[in-house]
């Protein structure tokens, strides 16, 4: 894949988109503000979690700054919205992270986190005859480019004996590639939370493949550098506040559940599934974070998705300073 190509296929993939945190006294800013005078974080959020979770906490209560929200359906358009200055941080998984960073993304991961990749999954028609990764030579699976979808598609297919090569991967945005699936333009596919939990719910799909023991589970709070150096102190509240909302949210998982299925649009059972099942967990960006991030660059290098090595050390940000949560 030449560079051109792949800045086409961003382009292509672009769209246009506790109990409550204490607010920590920020001191005055040099950089973008409102018309009162107040700092302003532009906030990429993918289908809306970020912020459902912070709402559910009443994280958002007492801020020194304004957030102007950002949703994007996938990892994809906020990588681009983030490389064009657009948002200045938002949610990202570590597959779609390596895709970004290798097509010259000036971003850097400054929190992390880890949950069960099961939802995660390789999805298939309740009706269809595939029962493991190893039928799915020959078919054709529908997933986001460089996507943590396309992730667990390449590791699920080379756990089971298969090269990328045999199988026909289509690249296609969530909503069109859940209509292939039902209309049966496609084989599979290859998504992510809450995606495969609203399919399951609704009975569109069942999982073929998971990413549990494939996949590091690992997604982080990124920002760009740009803003790193210039909002660096409102950034390190959201964070904190994200965190602590996440604390939040596992003692308080019906209200969270019905926030979260009222902002992003979906039945409450299947919010609470995707949630309870990920068992999300913020960890310090540690040795063994790094060294699963650089496993997942060198994978993405072995199967040709990405034609350069990738030093992954550079790309984290460890002055942020999350600690473990219980």
């Amino acid at each position: 894949m030449n560079s051109s190509h792949l800045d086409r296929s961003r382009r292509r993939l672009l769209t246009h988109s506790l109990a409550a945190a204490t607010a920590i006294s920020l001191p005055a800013f040099s950089f973008q503000a409102n018309a009162q005078g107040r700092p302003v974080l532009k906030a990429g959020d993918q289908k809306g979690g970020l912020r459902a979770l912070l709402e559910a906490a009443g994280g958002l209560e007492g801020l020194n700054y304004d957030i102007q929200w950002s949703e994007f359906p996938a990892a994809a358009p906020l990588a681009e919205a983030l490389n064009a200055a657009a948002v200045d941080s938002g949610p990202i998984g570590d597959a779609p992270l390596v895709f970004a960073l290798a097509a010259g993304t000036r971003v850097k991961a400054i929190g992390a986190n880890r949950s069960d990749s099961y939802g995660t999954a390789v999805l298939v028609r309740p009706d269809s005859p595939l029962k493991t990764a190893a039928d799915l030579k020959g078919k054709s699976i529908a997933t986001n480019r460089g996507s943590i979808g396309h992730y667990v598609t390449l590791k699920a297919i080379t756990a089971a004996g298969l090269k990328p090569e045999e199988v026909n991967i289509r690249f296609l945005a969530p909503a069109d590639a859940k209509l292939a699936l039902t209309q049966g333009s496609v084989d599979a596919w290859a998504t992510w939370e809450p995606y495969t939990a609203l399919a399951e719910v609704s009975h569109h799909a069942r999982v073929l493949a998971s990413g549990r023991g494939l996949l590091p589970g690992l997604s982080y709070l990124a920002a760009t550098e740009a803003a790193i150096a210039a909002k660096r102190p409102v950034l390190q509240d959201f964070l904190q506040r994200v965190v602590k909302a996440q604390l939040w949210s596992y003692r308080n998982v019906d209200a969270y559940s019905a926030t979260l299925a009222r902002i992003i649009g979906i039945p409450p059972e299947a919010a609470k599934l995707q949630f309870e099942r990920r068992q999300q967990k913020w960890v310090p960006i540690d040795a063994q974070v790094v060294a699963d991030q650089q496993g997942t660059a060198d994978f993405y290098r072995q199967v040709g998705l990405i034609k350069q090595p990738l030093d992954v050390k550079t790309t984290f940000d460890t002055g942020f300073g999350v600690a473990a949560q219980g």
